[in-house]
């Protein structure tokens, strides 16, 4: 396996302060990235004036900045499991 240094941060249309106050209700360890305006939201394709809220999508980027993968059926139910076998089938190293 090729061992990579994995990040991950959520991204959300709400604002910074909305999201710092939801970050700390349920004392999460990753960022939430603010894009009130739906500009970077857009250029994903999450955005879109025919939607009134943003996809939920997870992007995996590989370290050369391209987009490996794109999960477009999230679940939040069983995302981080979702996310720990896709990062497998991408061949990212687990570390304990």
């Amino acid at each position: 396996m090729r061992k990579f240094n994995v990040k991950y941060f959520t991204a959300s249309c709400d604002t910074a302060e909305v999201n710092q106050r939801f970050a700390e209700s349920l004392r999460l360890d990753y960022p939430i990235l603010s894009d009130p305006d739906g500009t970077v939201g857009r250029k994903y394709g999450v955005v879109s004036d025919a939607r009134k809220f943003p996809q939920r999508w997870t992007f995996f980027i590989g370290e050369d900045g391209k987009i490996l993968f794109i999960d477009k059926g999230v679940s939040p139910r069983s995302h981080g499991d979702d996310v720990a076998e896709k990062l497998g089938e991408l061949d990212v190293d687990k570390t304990e």
